[in-house]
């Protein structure tokens, strides 16, 4: 079995979205495609033909005009070889574009199926589901592992590319504009930064819960911890075959043997690779007793519909 309906995997950033994209690419007819919504570093104009200027856009049936070919095109996996080739500016470019090329021709020929890996296009989950009938995979992430990633990583965040989307505002993040007007007018602390991002994505996660039934939610935690059956599961539900290609990948990913906290850079095969099981408690001993306090007591109104006292 093959799944005919493009994938998305998506959650917050540094949930093990990469990671779940990953090992669900290994099943047979899947094609993987890196963060096409990336303000920083887009995957290039020849797979996806549009720019993104502000991160976690959010499209709507109202603001679609000049997203809607440009994604089309890029889940038929039609490649932009026009587009490519003027962004060419050496000859490892050139051979980059010319395999791209080829790859996408490959696999279009076979009648691949796109998987989609991308947290920034977290706030479009819902465009991408109703117009091009997306399975969108939602990765939940404990909040102190997520701020214990971020402060580890110091990843500050632009709160104001938030201001610019009304649309967004309006839709999902309306009882949160005074905080992120507040955010957006003066800088705060990391830790500040990343409990209110935590907030804001998981806060509309509940909302993609109670609105969309055929939206799969999974938590980072439960994967880690029996990831062959967790990744089993999610095959299921996707109508994918569960191979031995994805059961050789997941225990060379999640092994005991792996490092715990590997400190490499991030994107590289090598921060891939952990010891799942205890991954889940890294936050434990990056963020102090009273930083998990304060993350604690100003996610619980949300983070309670996700986790346990158990999970602290």
């Amino acid at each position: 079995m093959v799944s005919k309906r493009a994938i998305l995997v998506t959650g917050s950033h540094r949930s093990g979205s990469t990671w779940v994209g990953r090992m669900i690419a290994e099943a047979p007819g899947i094609f993987y495609i890196h963060e096409p919504f990336s303000v920083s570093d887009p995957p290039g104009p020849g797979i996806c033909n549009i720019e993104f200027k502000r991160w976690f856009t959010c499209i709507t049936h109202d603001n679609d005009a000049r997203f809607y070919e440009p994604l089309k095109n890029m889940l038929a996996l039609r490649y932009n070889l026009t587009g490519a080739l003027t962004s060419v500016k050496s000859m490892d470019d050139l051979k980059r574009v010319k395999a791209e090329y080829r790859q996408f021709a490959a696999h279009r020929r076979q009648g691949s199926t796109p998987l989609i890996k991308d947290p920034v296009a977290f706030f479009s989950s819902e465009w991408l589901a109703e117009k091009f009938d997306m399975a969108v995979v939602v990765v939940i992430r404990h909040p102190a592992a997520f701020v214990s990633s971020i402060k580890k990583l110091n990843w500050s965040h632009p709160f104001s590319h938030f201001l610019e989307q009304p649309l967004l505002l309006e839709n999902m993040l309306q009882d949160f504009e005074t905080e992120i007007r507040e955010y957006a007018a003066r800088e705060h602390g990391i830790i500040d930064q990343a409990i209110l991002l935590w907030k804001l994505i998981y806060g509309t996660c509940i909302l993609y819960q109670r609105r969309h039934k055929k939206m799969i939610f999974v938590r980072h935690e439960d994967l880690s911890r029996n990831p062959l059956d967790g990744f089993k599961s999610l095959c299921r539900r996707l109508n994918l075959t569960f191979s031995k290609p994805i059961e050789t990948a997941i225990n060379q990913y999640s092994a005991p043997t792996n490092p715990i906290d590997p400190n490499a850079h991030v994107g590289s095969e090598i921060t891939l690779m952990r010891n799942s099981g205890l991954n889940i408690w890294n936050w434990k001993n990056r963020l102090t007793s009273s930083e998990i306090s304060k993350v604690r007591n100003r996610v619980e109104d949300i983070s309670s519909a996700f986790y346990s006292d158990d999970d602290w």
